[in-house]
């Protein structure tokens, strides 16, 4: 009996046990929503400890690079490397201007002769095309001292235009 008493004491009416159990139903939603949040945290913790872990690799590549420039630094000397390239780039500048002078002396001296040479061909080779002789226009030239007198000499209009469009095509090529 003794057992059937407490049963029947135990037993509560359905409204305080609906409580009981909404009760318990609230704070596991609680202890949920906290589990979530530290999940959340625990989460963040571990993003920054990454990022630390990152941070941390990269300042040790720095500092393995800059030992490495500071070796380099003094094996290369900075200051003696400048003057050998500023004493190279000297060298190459007068070798430069004396290579030029050679050239523009060797280029005037062969030019000199073969300039003269075509020049003198091409002038006569003009004229011949042209018909033009001018030796014998020099020795029909009058000779010694030219009067006072004024002389009107006739010359048709197309001989003159003639004259004058050889005396242009001269000019030109005196100038080549």
């Amino acid at each position: 009996m003794h057992s059937a008493q407490a049963k029947e004491k135990c037993q509560l009416p359905p409204e305080a046990a609906t409580r009981i159990l909404a009760r318990q139903l609230v704070r596991l939603r609680q202890q949920i929503t906290n589990l979530q949040g530290s999940r959340a945290q625990i989460r963040g913790v571990a993003t920054h400890t990454q990022a630390l872990y990152a941070s941390t690799s990269i300042s040790t590549g720095m500092k393995g690079a800059t030992k490495a420039m500071v070796a380099m630094n003094k094996q290369m000397a900075p200051a003696k490397q400048a003057k050998v390239i500023r004493e190279f780039q000297k060298q190459s500048a007068q070798m430069d201007m004396t290579i030029e002078m050679m050239s523009e002396s060797i280029d005037e001296t062969l030019d000199k002769d073969e300039a003269e040479e075509e020049t003198e061909e091409l002038t006569n080779q003009v004229l011949d095309e042209i018909g033009v002789d001018i030796a014998s226009q020099l020795s029909s030239a009058p000779k010694g001292r030219i009067g006072s007198k004024k002389v009107e000499t006739v010359v048709p209009s197309s001989q003159s235009a003639d004259v004058e469009d050889l005396e242009k095509r001269l000019a030109s090529l005196r100038r080549i």
